[in-house]
């Protein structure tokens, strides 16, 4: 199952090219931009469209929890758990990549994971925060709250081969306490009036309906009956002796015969103005205006779009003010519309960020990072990570280099300084080679290949080369060992 990534390429667009592989694809009822993979001719991971970030591989009944949430363009939206990234990257697109959605995940392994998935699938309005959901900075609201809770995944037995792992009870009780704080800090971060979505991929009772029964008793909100369009079942309002909430009835849990798909257990929540909602910070709602450049002793590792082995350090040199960024900008889009014919029209929506001697480009016209200099940050416990993706480099005498991802995300923007390279010689870059060049012509240029922008190479005195780092190189070279391309 695929979902396509709808800001880049419509469904009718990407199915035509699939098929033109090969692949036999067809809509999957009830989720308008998902494509279920019928067969082919190998595993539809491996192929340039994935590697492009035209689709994400998902399983069919969690792309029922982003159309939920409901999250629109322009929001303030925060995915609590996030990693590795289907539902974020869902919501985003569902955002037509406005607002700003934030993106929390504990686990340093998993990050790597959520910033490679946002980065190819190119979101310019996800901000990527690392730390414990459960010791989030509170002061600024949001719109909408995700709370993907850990859970014990008996839904997922499928991909384990249907063994379940055994589970202590003191799992049953760590598990259940991490859920209910998860779900107590979503809702003292919600705005009054604003939704909130529990969801995890398990049946179990205990991890479900017992927990939003007991935040219902406690705590401002109110439940929402789900009306969903794809099978599923109610919630369950008494199991083994115990009686939840008979509004609980109106959450909805998916088994896998609904989908042919895993499970999940999904639950709507309206949060109630009881005059707690307060919010301090920068601003009268703790949202201020993004800066032109992370401040001093802001995050301090990234892992950026063009590195593939992990998290890097950032100096941390950049003054709080970006006194000197918009000269930094300006040679930057002059760079893009001179030497490589973009329209400074196609970067009007675009904001740009400077990090050491980088800049990233987003769309986020706010967010709450002013408003979390305090409490976890200082305490170690939380630290922002990125936003947008990274845009332009400068080398050692101060000229930009547009980066793979900016080059890939604005296609067929970019007009000059493209160079089309046929399958072998792609192989060979990809496999790291240097290749005859003619044209009389120095510094970087645009690799484009059967129609697509792909990333940046370099010409030299020896030839062309290609700029892609080695670990998405190894995976271009996968895809295009792997595409097999019926005439047309």
């Amino acid at each position: 199952m695929l979902r396509v990534r709808t800001g880049r390429i419509s469904v009718d667009a990407l199915r035509d090219r699939m098929v033109h592989q090969g692949f036999v694809l067809r809509p999957k009822e009830g989720l308008p931009h998902f494509l279920e993979v019928e067969s082919g001719p190998g595993p539809i991971s491996l192929t340039l469209e994935h590697w492009l970030g035209l689709f994400y591989v998902q399983q069919a009944s969690t792309g029922v929890a982003a159309p939920l949430l409901n999250p629109q363009p322009g929001e303030r939206v925060l995915d609590l758990c996030s990693a590795p990234g289907g539902k974020t990257t869902h919501a985003a697109d569902l955002m037509q990549d406005s607002g700003c959605l934030v993106a929390s995940e504990i686990s340093e392994s998993r990050i790597r994971g959520l910033l490679g998935n946002v980065y190819r699938l190119g979101h310019p309005n996800v901000f990527v925060v690392a730390g414990d959901g459960r010791d989030f900075p509170e002061g600024p609201l949001f719109d909408r709250v995700l709370v993907d809770a850990p859970c014990s995944g008996e839904g997922t037995l499928r991909r384990r081969g249907g063994k379940a792992s055994r589970k202590s009870a003191s799992f049953g009780r760590y598990v259940g306490a991490a859920q209910r704080s998860l779900l107590e800090k979503a809702i003292r971060l919600v705005r009054p009036g604003g939704t909130l979505l529990y969801a995890t991929c398990t049946f179990a009772p205990e991890e479900n309906e017992a927990v939003v029964s007991d935040i219902l008793e406690r705590q401002p909100v109110e439940l929402e009956p789900i009306s969903l369009p794809v099978p599923h079942a109610p919630g369950v309002t008494s199991f083994a002796g115990a009686r939840y909430d008979p509004r609980l009835e109106g959450a909805a849990r998916i088994y896998p015969h609904h989908f042919d798909s895993g499970g999940l257990f999904l639950a709507v929540l309206r949060r109630l103005d009881d005059g707690s909602a307060k919010s301090d910070g920068a601003g009268d709602d703790g949202w201020t205006t993004v800066p032109a450049s992370f401040p001093a002793d802001g995050p301090d590792r990234a892992d950026g779009p063009d590195r593939a082995d992990g998290p890097d350090p950032a100096d941390g040199s950049d003054p709080a003010d970006g006194s000197d960024a918009s000269y930094y900008v300006r040679t930057a889009c002059e760079d893009l519309e001179q030497r490589f014919g973009v329209d400074r029209g196609e970067l009007a929506d675009l904001s740009w960020i400077r990090r050491g001697g980088r800049f990233w480009v987003h769309s986020l016209d706010e967010w709450p990072l002013e408003a979390w200099r305090d409490g976890p940050w200082r305490e170690g416990k939380w630290r922002p990570i990125s936003v947008g993706f990274r845009a332009v480099d400068f080398d050692s005498r101060d000229r930009p280099r547009p980066t793979n991802d900016l080059l890939r995300w604005l296609g067929g923007s970019v007009r000059e300084r493209v160079f089309d390279i046929d399958h072998e010689r792609m192989t060979q870059l990809s496999l790291r080679e240097t290749i005859d060049f003619e044209p009389d012509l120095r510094g970087p240029v645009a690799l484009r290949y059967e129609g697509d922008v792909i990333g940046r190479g370099a010409a030299t005195v020896d030839g062309l080369k290609s700029e892609i780092p080695k670990a998405r190189s190894a995976d271009l070279l996968r895809a295009l060992r792997a595409t097999v391309r019926e005439p047309l």
